[in-house]
């Protein structure tokens, strides 16, 4: 199988300058994301092992890995269980066993009586007392030894076909040419930056790092707590910032539309409204609106708990687009909520004179053609729509202002590609990102650098907070019984089946069987279904059954996880909840008391609970502040599930881990100000030493 061969970037040295490089290694080193020889110098260890002193065989302890010197006293196969080689080897303190269960015939004679070794493994308590398995070890020739290592011996993130002697060998090699000068490494934090931030040289750290002194402290290098440690962690969300907050800079420089209040058409569309705006509501449009009157383009995030009012706060802006003689989009990322949109738009906008037109993947023939010619030419003011908003044969006339709902979902390379869909007017379109996923303030600093942030931090009235409960799943019948009581009395039910082993097939195949267990034992009620390997009309004729009252309990997958709106739900059964992360159960916990009778939630577990799964349960019964929930979720899981993998960069980070190292953040932001104002030319590397081939697609956006 022949592998692509990727260069390094401008500037870098390639690999194949270090010994030992040729084809095969280049690919394993390729694959632990090493594409030029710098990379090497940042390829930092997960561990470190003391090899710095010999450890008497009486001083050894089980589970402690140790150097140890002696002579060999017996070497025996033995014929156990499994057939191993089994040498006993004495210092003047004690007798050690080192056993092989993989030898050679070689190894067996190597082995003479007599024989000094200096080894290094792991001790364990074995049949013969203390044991070391396989452990590295070396003949010595005569009486004296070799001299023990001077630092700790890193043990690097490795691959397969490449063991850790070698790789340390290749990055030792790499600080060879660094010191020869054929290796460049330039400290791109200017001193005075480094002195106001307290920051330890680059060279300083990444010597401390790969060739620890032996007192170095082990536990604060576990911890990721080492100033060496922080001084690059620093330097890689730096790195992140500074391409995130250039694209904003880059966009800034277009011209985007003003678009001047909505006046009259904001006061007849508030009018019309069955509820008043919530002050949080009436804040958010207030910045959004001042935003979209400048000639610079709105990037703008607008984040708000579930049920807090975000499309009515989006549809203002779109108003104040049209109004001012522009066209306004609304992408969603799945058809599910994308129709739902659309319809809650034609039913606010239609009254008002204003066409709303609707694209998506789904939408064929003739009538994909009647839209496009719509939003072409202009008469459709409002778009909504998934993705195929994107897609090159899509064309507006006059886009002056983008919406992306669950932004999440898309990336950051997709959402500004709408940008382009501007141009015919010659102006970029303003961008509003929405989502109900609440992201943790660190997080927003990280991944949203290029936007401003607003939040929707208030509750309409009348919405009454969901109680949470958590059930074992051998209380299945006494669960059955509550949904049988909640549709005697009117209510309407969710029963969520959450993902079995990341197998969407083997997820739709448990709905239907819980579909068809509950159509038997509920026979008085409507039971329908709804999951990701239906046609998306199917899906929509049983949401709108749903919606409309002629189906009791909907059976569903976590494709109802945003944005359906049934007031008469009030009930929701979420099977497994452990599989889901915190932020997606109160998503879909969202579902539910959105009318003003008491609501429930049973998360049903399918014990015994694992610590970790019995706190996050916790934490959603708990509390119903998405905001909190996030921040625990991101304590738990880890930026990377919490935002979503399609989040470029973010969560590829080597070194920086967003949730031990939040107290940097601020400094960063900081920082990034200072190096754009101060030292721009040192940008450009920055962000290549740390994203590499990332940093192509930042500047192509």
């Amino acid at each position: 199988m022949s592998t692509a061969v990727t260069r390094p970037a401008s500037g870098a040295t390639d690999l194949d300058t270090l010994k030992g490089v040729g084809p095969a290694m280049r690919e394993r080193l390729e694959r632990l994301g090493l594409q030029a020889a710098e990379d090497l110098l940042f390829h930092l260890p997960l561990r470190y092992q003391d090899r710095t002193r010999v450890t008497p065989i009486a001083g050894l302890r089980a589970g402690h890995e140790a150097v140890v010197e002696g002579e060999v006293t017996a070497a025996d196969v033995i014929q156990g269980r499994r057939r191993s080689l089994l040498v006993r080897l004495r210092d003047g303190s004690g007798i050690l066993s080192l056993r092989f269960f993989h030898f050679s015939q070689a190894q067996t004679t190597q082995f003479a009586r007599g024989t000094r070794l200096r080894l290094f493994g792991e001790a364990r308590s074995g049949s013969t007392g203390l044991e070391m398995y396989h452990p590295e070890y070396r003949l010595l020739k005569d009486d004296t030894g070799k001299e023990v290592e001077e630092t700790l011996t890193p043990v690097y993130p490795t691959t397969e076909g490449l063991a850790q002697p070698r790789l340390r060998a290749l990055i030792r090699q790499a600080f060879e040419h660094l010191d020869q000068g054929s290796l460049a490494l330039e400290e791109l934090i200017p001193e005075s930056l480094r002195s106001r931030f307290r920051l330890p040289a680059l060279r300083e750290s990444l010597d401390y790092l790969h060739f620890p002194p032996p007192d170095a402290p082990l536990e604060t290098l576990a911890e990721g707590h080492h100033p060496a440690q922080r001084r690059l962690a620093l330097e890689e969300l730096l790195a992140h910032q500074l391409s995130l907050y250039r694209i904003r800079l880059r966009i800034q420089e277009d011209a985007a539309p003003a678009l001047p209040a909505s006046g009259g058409l904001a006061t007849r569309f508030l009018t019309q409204l069955p509820f008043s705006l919530t002050g949080a509501q009436r804040r958010v449009l207030s910045e959004i609106s001042a935003d979209i009157t400048q000639t610079i383009p709105m990037l703008r995030l607008v984040q708000g708990d579930v049920g807090s009012g975000k499309t009515v706060v989006a549809a203002m802006a779109m108003l104040q687009a049209v109004s001012g003689g522009y066209q306004a989009a609304l992408m969603a990322p799945t058809e599910l909520l994308a129709e739902q949109h659309y319809k809650s738009l034609k039913r606010w906008f239609e009254p008002l004179g204003i066409e709303v037109a609707w694209l998506s993947g789904k939408l064929k023939g003739k009538a994909r053609l009647d839209a496009k010619t719509r939003i072409s030419e202009g008469h459709a003011r409002v778009v909504a729509g998934t993705h195929a908003l994107f897609q090159e044969d899509v064309h507006f006339h006059r886009l002056g202002l983008a919406v992306i709902d669950e932004q999440h979902r898309f990336g950051v390379h997709q959402r500004l590609a709408l940008r382009q869909k501007g141009e015919v007017s010659g102006t970029t379109p303003h961008q509003l990102i929405m989502t109900a996923t609440p992201i943790p303030r660190t997080l927003a600093m990280s991944a949203y650098a290029d936007l401003d942030v607003s939040v929707i931090d208030e509750l309409p009235p009348g919405r009454t907070p969901v109680k949470t409960i958590a059930v074992s799943d051998e209380r299945r019948g006494e669960v059955t019984e509550r949904i049988r009581n909640a549709c005697l009395e009117g209510r309407q039910v969710y029963w969520v089946c959450t993902l079995i082993e990341e197998s969407e097939a083997l997820t739709c195949q448990a709905a239907e069987v819980t579909r068809d267990t509950l159509t038997e034992a509920l026979p008085e009620f409507q039971v329908g279904l709804v999951h990701g390997r239906m046609k998306a009309q199917e899906k929509a004729e049983v949401m709108n059954a749903f919606r409309d009252g002629e189906v009791d309990l909907l059976v569903a997958t976590t494709v109802i996880e945003v944005g359906v709106d049934v007031p008469n739900a009030s009930l929701m059964i979420i099977e497994n909840p452990e599989r889901l992360g915190l932020a997606q159960l109160h998503q879909l916990r969202g579902r539910v008391g959105r009318g003003t009778v008491e609501s429930f939630c049973v998360l049903l577990y399918h014990p015994p609970l694992s610590d970790t799964s019995r706190e996050r349960l916790a934490v959603l019964r708990d509390s119903s502040d998405g905001f909190r929930i996030a921040e625990r979720d991101l304590e738990l899981r880890g930026p990377g599930e919490v935002l979503g993998t399609r989040q470029t960069g973010l969560v590829g980070m080597k070194i920086a881990d967003l949730t031990r190292d939040r107290d940097l953040l601020d400094p960063v932001r900081g920082l990034t100000r200072a190096m754009l104002d101060q030292t721009p030319e040192s940008v450009d590397p920055l962000i290549r030493r740390w994203l590499g081939e990332a940093a192509g697609q930042y500047g192509q956006v």
